[in-house]
Parts: C-alpha cells; sequence; structure tokens
C-alpha cells in the first residue's frame, strides 16, 4: 500500500496532464467532463468538507478519467476531500498486475492495491456459459466496502457514465420489470458508506476520446468481456442503435430519469391513487 502525503496530490495532478494534447478540441473536452463532474457533485450534495473518499480504479478508461478529474479538481482547491485510489486485483489469469501499480506510483497517487481471489470463486459458482457480471460485481463491491472503511473513507467512488445509467434501466425494464437505474448518489445497506458517481451524466463516448488523448495505460477485463451475449451488450447495441436514428436521444432519456411523475405510473406505493376519488 502507498498512502503518499497530501502535497503530492498537486504534483500528481499536473503531472498527469503535463504531457495531454494541447489542442482546442482537448481543452474543450476536458473542460465539458470536469464541468459535467463539478456539476453532478453539486446538486447531489456529494461533497463534505474534510471527507476522505476511496476512489475505485480498474484499469479501464472510465476510472482513471474520473481519478483524474477528481485530482485536478482538488488541486485546484474546488474539492475539499482526500483521495485514496483502490484496485483491486481479483485474481484473473493474466492479468498485468504492474500496470496500476507503476502508473499510480509515478505520478505520485496515494493509493491501495488490494488482493482478493474472486475469480476462482466466480468461475467455481457460475457455469461457463452464463454471464458472471452479478457475481463478480458484488463479490468487487464487498470487498471494497471493507477496504473503504479500513482506510476510514465515508465514500467510495465509482466510474459509471451515461451508457451505464442508461443500459442499467433499459435491463431492468426489459428483463426485472421494474423501473430502476442506477442513481450518482446512494447509501449501501449497512448505511454507513455513500456510493458516489460523479460521471452520471458524463457520454462515454466523451469518456474515451479523454482516456486516448491522455494514454491511460488500459487494462481489459478478461473475465465478462470474454463472453458473448451478455444482456448489458444488448442494451449497449440497442442503444447505440438509437442514438444513429435519433441523435440526442440518449440525453433526452437520462433527462426523464430526472423528471418522474409518480401520478403517471401505475406504482400505487409511489403516489396515492385513492385520494382521486371524488
Amino acid at each position: 500500500m502507498n498512502t503518499a502525503p497530501d502535497i503530492a496530490i498537486d504534483r500528481a495532478a499536473q503531472d498527469l496532464f503535463a504531457d495531454a494534447p494541447s489542442t482546442t478540441e482537448f481543452n474543450k473536452l476536458r473542460k465539458r467532463l470536469t464541468r459535467q463532474v463539478q456539476t453532478t457533485l453539486n446538486d447531489f450534495s456529494m461533497v463534505k468538507e474534510g471527507a476522505r473518499w476511496l476512489v475505485g480504479i480498474s484499469g479501464g478508461k472510465d476510472s482513471y478519467a474520473l481519478l483524474s478529474i477528481l485530482l485536478d479538481l482538488k488541486k485546484r482547491g474546488e474539492l475539499p476531500v482526500d483521495l485514496l485510489a483502490c484496485n483491486l486485483d481479483q485474481g484473473q489469469p493474466n492479468f498485468p498486475k504492474h500496470i496500476l501499480p507503476q502508473w499510480l506510483e509515478k505520478h505520485g497517487i496515494a493509493h491501495r492495491i488490494e488482493y482478493r481471489d474472486t475469480y476462482s470463486i466466480v468461475t467455481d459458482k457460475i457455469p461457463e456459459n452464463k454471464t458472471y457480471c452479478a457475481l463478480c460485481s458484488r463479490l468487487r463491491r464487498g470487498h471494497l466496502y471493507r477496504v473503504a472503511r479500513e482506510e476510514r473513507c465515508s465514500s467510495l467512488v465509482l466510474g459509471h457514465h451515461r451508457e451505464d445509467i442508461l443500459e442499467t434501466f433499459f435491463m431492468n425494464m426489459f428483463h426485472g420489470g421494474r423501473l430502476e437505474a442506477m442513481p450518482p448518489k446512494l447509501i449501501n445497506d449497512e448505511k454507513d458508506l455513500t456510493v458516489l458517481r460523479p460521471l452520471s451524466f458524463s457520454a462515454e463516448p466523451d469518456i474515451e476520446k479523454f482516456a486516448q488523448a491522455m494514454q491511460f495505460p488500459i487494462i481489459p477485463c478478461d473475465l465478462c468481456g470474454s463472453q458473448d451475449g451478455l444482456q448489458r451488450d444488448s442494451m449497449k447495441r440497442f442503444l447505440a442503435d438509437l442514438e444513429k436514428r435519433a441523435p440526442g436521444r440518449k440525453d433526452t432519456i437520462l433527462r426523464a430519469l430526472s423528471h418522474v411523475r409518480p401520478g403517471h405510473l401505475l406504482d400505487r406505493t409511489l403516489f396515492d391513487f385513492t385520494a382521486l376519488d371524488n
């Protein structure tokens, strides 16, 4: 574990963007993502001064982008919290264990690498032709909660973005029969930690462009990424086709999730329809 002193934060954020493109296009992209994160942090009351956040970093584009933006905001004095990056090494075969520690140490980022062989548990419990994601996610989340408690963090911060939220919404609607998405902020079942998703209103294509420009050392997920026919992949294709046929539709659906009218739905637990009687 590396818990570099807070003074390293300024240098880390500076170093992260030292080799970033100086083009107008990249600067606009960086400002857009930063503005979206700031808005999400404010609108959902995520920031409590002096708090300590555990930022999950998987080695994927989303978590790299999230950590970089948060570090940059902290460097500018606009995010008064302590940040600790955490990677959970889940014991996947051929996982390049050296990449994340080297990148984090290179930039002086306080971090913790936690090894837990959840891979063996998942592959033992789930048949090869079934989806690993649900069990893998639950096990990973449980360990991250534990690490957050051990590190005296009040929040676990994750890199889920607009597409993740929309895919989850349609998966729950089509396959679960319920209107439920992935909220930007929630409290865990034990009521002692909040889960924050500052990239909730950021588009995956923007994050991908940002990650490519920043040249993050991306580590692919070989566990679930190797399986065909996942429900989430189906939803991703569905949304991509919808956006292609009607540009801007993703943002419209996301706005709809922020403007719910319970009296125009069918849930009697959310709206007292009996009160409408004459």
